[in-house]
């Protein structure tokens, strides 16, 4: 199988964000920044089915030069090469940009599965797997938690497809088939992560990274007007009463006023 995941550098959770001045994005200065984590579960479920099924793992990424520094650990964590659309542009796109540009990249590869994180730490948009879908045309799933792969090239010679199970609401799943070529965005926790060895590290300096142009005529359909820190607030209230008044008016106030019962 010929596997596609899509990753993005995202800022580290511990670090403590700084607006810009102009309000539209976060300032550069002195940020360190990871793999994004639903990213890291997509590149496991693709190593763990090239290990089942043979084939090859690329990993596509858009974004500035910095973003060699997720793919190199892409590729030190097993993947076989790389794509980079490098610009600046996509690190504060939306999603519709992002998608396109990976879509781009991606086309001509003919990939029989492209794995995305189910959504950003940044941006949080979950939509960028599906509309990289909808580019290509393809069929798509989110919120995955299980795939299987049916008919491999190796057995029958019936068309491979995919089993997937999806996540629901309240504690549902549902299963699905699905013909290749497929996208499937994968919710974190599908499986437990692998982590670069020093031999993964030291082979991933001799492996490909592309580097792809961003296509022309990219334009956003949203667009980020003005960022603002959470506010931290704390109230305290005094319930007088009875022990037995305060119990009864704490519990009504609970479910009538903060919704936590």
């Amino acid at each position: 199988m010929k596997i596609a995941v899509c990753i993005k550098q995202v800022p580290t959770r511990e670090w403590q964000p700084r607006i810009r001045d102009d309000k539209r994005w976060i300032r550069d200065e002195d940020v360190s920044y990871e793999m994004n984590e639903p990213d890291a579960y997509a590149l496991e479920e693709a190593l763990r089915l090239r290990e089942t099924h043979g084939g090859e793992v690329v990993v596509c990424a858009a974004g500035p030069a910095r973003v060699q520094q997720v793919l190199r650990e892409a590729l030190a964590r097993g993947a076989d090469r790389a794509l980079h659309v490098e610009d600046d542009g996509p690190q504060a796109a939306d999603a519709r940009v992002t998608a396109g540009a990976l879509a781009a990249a991606m086309r001509d590869e003919q990939f029989d599965l492209i794995l995305t994180g189910l959504q950003s730490d940044d941006q949080g948009h979950a939509q960028t797997g599906v509309i990289v879908a909808e580019r290509l045309g393809i069929p798509h799933s989110t919120i995955i938690m299980e795939v299987q792969v049916e008919n491999p090239s190796t057995g029958s010679g019936q068309a491979a497809r995919l089993r997937v199970k999806r996540e629901l609401e309240g504690g549902w799943f549902q299963w699905l088939t699905m013909p290749l070529p497929a996208l499937l965005t994968i919710q974190s926790g599908i499986n437990q992560l692998r982590y670069a060895t020093l031999k993964g590290i030291m082979a991933a300096k001799k492996k490909e990274i592309r580097k792809v142009p961003l296509p022309a005529g990219l334009a956003p359909s949203q667009e980020i007007v003005a960022l603002a820190l959470p506010s931290r607030t704390k109230q305290t209230q005094i319930i007088g009463g009875s022990p037995q008044e305060a119990a009864r008016e704490l519990v009504r106030r609970l479910r009538e006023e903060a919704r936590a019962l």
